[in-house]
C-alpha cells in the first residue's frame, strides 16, 4: 500500500480514534434517556443518508435491477456463512449491551460513503487527498456522537475503514481500467439501502440482519466487471 493512500487514509483512522476517545469521555456521565435519544438520531440521520444514496444514484444506474439480485445473492451467502451471529458473538466478548449494533451501522456508515469510496481513488489515481481528508473530519465528528452513545468499542470502526480503503486503493491502483462509474454507482445504490436497514433497526422498527446482506456490495462490482467481458 502506497505512502498516497497511507496520507489520507491515516488521518481518516486517526480522526476516528481521537473522537471515540473524546466521545467515551462524554459516555461515562451520560444517562441513559440521552443515550437512548442519541440512538435514535443516529437511527433516522442513518436512514435520511441511506435513501439519499439510492435517490441519488438510482435515476444513472444502467442495470435497474442490479441491486435486487445483489441483496438476493448477497444475503443468500451472508446467510449460509452467517455473518452476523459471528459478528455479535465476537464483539459480545468484549463489550455488552447493543454495541454490536452501533457498530455494525457506523462500518457501513464510516465506508459507504461517496467520500470514502472514491477518496482512495482518487488518491491512487490523481494523487489528490481532498476527499480522504474531508471524509476524515467527518468521521471524526460523527464518532464523538457514536462513541458518547455506544461506548469506546466504536474505535474498532477504525480497522474497517483502514482495510475498507486500503483494498479500494490497491484495485484502483492495480485495476485501472477495471473500475469504472457504473461499478461505484451500484454499489453505492446497494450501500445505501444496507444504510437504511441498519437505521431501521437503531430505530426498533424492524431487526435486519445487516451483515448478513454485507457480501452484496460485492456482488454489481464482480456482475458488471463479468458483464465487461462480453
Amino acid at each position: 500500500m502506497g505512502d498516497d493512500i497511507m496520507i489520507g487514509t491515516i488521518f481518516n483512522v486517526s480522526m476516528i480514534l481521537i473522537g471515540s476517545i473524546i466521545g467515551r469521555f462524554l459516555h461515562k456521565g451520560m444517562k441513559p434517556e440521552f443515550q437512548k435519544i442519541l440512538t435514535q438520531g443516529l437511527g433516522l440521520a442513518a436512514m435520511v443518508i441511506g435513501i439519499n444514496a439510492v435517490v441519488q444514484h438510482m435515476p444513472k444506474s444502467h442495470y435497474p435491477v442490479l441491486f435486487i439480485v445483489s441483496l438476493a445473492i448477497g444475503g443468500l451467502l451472508g446467510q449460509w456463512i452467517d455473518l452476523q451471529s459471528r459478528f455479535d458473538k465476537l464483539v459480545g466478548k468484549f463489550s455488552g449491551g447493543n454495541l454490536a449494533e452501533g457498530l455494525a451501522t457506523v462500518i457501513l456508515l464510516y465506508c459507504i460513503g461517496s467520500l470514502s469510496i472514491l477518496g482512495p481513488i482518487e488518491a491512487a489515481l490523481k494523487h489528490d487527498y481532498t476527499f480522504l481528508f474531508t471524509n476524515g473530519m467527518l468521521d471524526g465528528i460523527t464518532s464523538i456522537v457514536l462513541a458518547s452513545t455506544f461506548g469506546l468499542g466504536i474505535a474498532f470502526a477504525a480497522v474497517a475503514v483502514l482495510l475498507w480503503q486500503g483494498s479500494i486503493y490497491m484495485i484502483a491502483l492495480f485495476f485501472q481500467g477495471a473500475l469504472n462509474t457504473n461499478m461505484i454507482n451500484e454499489l453505492t445504490i446497494v450501500g445505501g439501502i444496507l444504510i437504511l436497514a441498519s437505521g431501521l433497526g437503531l430505530l426498533e422498527i424492524k431487526k435486519i440482519s445487516v451483515l448478513n446482506l454485507l457480501p452484496s456490495l460485492a456482488v454489481p462490482l464482480i456482475l458488471i466487471f463479468l458483464l465487461s467481458l462480453f
